[in-house]
């Protein structure tokens, strides 16, 4: 009987980046094999300086379906959003 091995979503933080980015998937049958792997297969041409490897199992995520619902009550909260506030010139990603 043959078992699959788990799929895996593969997060690079690039040279010039402040955070890692999904860059996709990969089978693997544990965490040395999937970074490994996702360092060959994502970072040929020295892309990235950081990989995350996370089971797809372990990621819970929202439902489209359910967007309205779920963030719109966040726009009753402007003082959330630094929109108020003057930022320097020399502050960079804000």
């Amino acid at each position: 009987m043959k078992k699959n091995w788990p799929l895996w979503e593969v997060f690079v933080r690039s040279k010039n980046g402040l955070e890692h980015r999904h860059f996709g998937s990969l089978h693997a049958s544990d965490e040395k094999m999937a970074l490994e792997n996702a360092r060959d297969v994502y970072t040929r041409r020295n892309e990235g300086v950081s990989i995350w490897v996370v089971k797809s199992i372990h990621i819970t995520a929202t439902n489209p379906k359910n967007n309205g619902e779920l963030f719109e009550p966040a726009k009753d909260k402007i003082y959330r959003h630094p929109t108020f506030y003057k930022l320097p010139d020399e502050l960079k990603h804000m």
